[in-house]
């Protein structure tokens, strides 16, 4: 890990729920809370199966400035209590139709537009929204729109959180703006449903994952939202073993 790297204090807590300390700022992704179980989708009798509880509550993260919310509609991704969580934070960004949906105290980012926020010590960080798409082209009235972010300023690294991605050609609009990428947070672990898209990759695969890191010119890449949900069909011995055969096994960081 590079010592740039090391100035951005990022935490993975199980799915895709992620702390990053940045520029004094703390920014929650996608925060989920709820016990295992099953949840339902809307779609029929198909329900969403948590297999392992989250190792924190709400309440143990501490001061949450912002959340980055991929998207509202799924429980993976914003469940229950990160639901009541919201509230609780100054600022949540998301996709302008969940703003819509949710209300309150969130902001919706169109692709490419911009939010600022001050830092304690005076600066600016810089958050764009970026492009994903959560399936094959076309998927969105069935999946729902997402949104991924990038996090800049002028005397920080920058970080990029990828959301329910599986657009690899996103990543290279993404890669063309921003590359090199200091820190790349990957939601991976290959989900698919089996009644959805014909069992079609609603995010990136371990391959797809490692091939995202070299595109973005990533320092470090910290794998997400592979865990703690029976639709994801890869976990971390594949993400390890992509990234080795790739050539990119000292950028790897699990962030636990």
């Amino acid at each position: 890990m590079s010592g740039a790297s090391e100035k951005i204090p990022v935490r993975v807590y199980g799915g895709p729920t992620t702390l990053i300390e940045y520029g004094g700022l703390r920014f929650v992704a996608d925060p989920t809370f709820d016990p295992p179980g099953e949840y339902p989708t809307g779609a029929g009798d198909y329900n969403l199966v948590k297999t392992d509880p989250a190792p924190i509550t709400a309440a143990d993260l501490g001061t949450v400035d912002a959340v980055l919310l991929s998207h509202d509609e799924h429980q993976d991704n914003l469940d229950t209590a990160g639901r009541a969580f919201l509230p609780e934070v100054p600022v949540v960004f998301t996709t302008e139709s969940g703003a819509g949906r949710l209300g309150g105290n969130a902001r919706g980012l169109a692709f490419w537009q911009t939010a600022e926020l001050k830092r304690p010590d005076g600066g600016t960080v810089t958050i764009t929204g970026v492009p994903a798409r959560h399936g094959p082209v076309g998927c969105e009235p069935l999946s729902g729109d997402v949104v991924g972010f990038m996090l800049t300023s002028d005397d920080l690294p920058s970080v990029y959180v990828s959301g329910d991605n599986a657009a690899m050609e996103y990543v290279k609009e993404i890669a063309d703006r921003f590359a090199p990428v200091d820190t790349a947070i990957l939601f991976l672990g290959g989900a698919r449903h089996a009644m959805f898209f014909d069992n079609g990759l609603v995010t990136l695969d371990s391959t797809q994952g490692a091939e995202a890191a070299q595109l973005l010119g990533a320092r470090r890449a910290i794998p997400a939202h592979f865990d703690s949900w029976a639709h994801f069909k890869e976990g971390r011995a594949e993400i390890e073993a992509a990234f080795t055969e790739a050539g990119l096994a000292d950028r790897l960081d699990f962030a636990r």
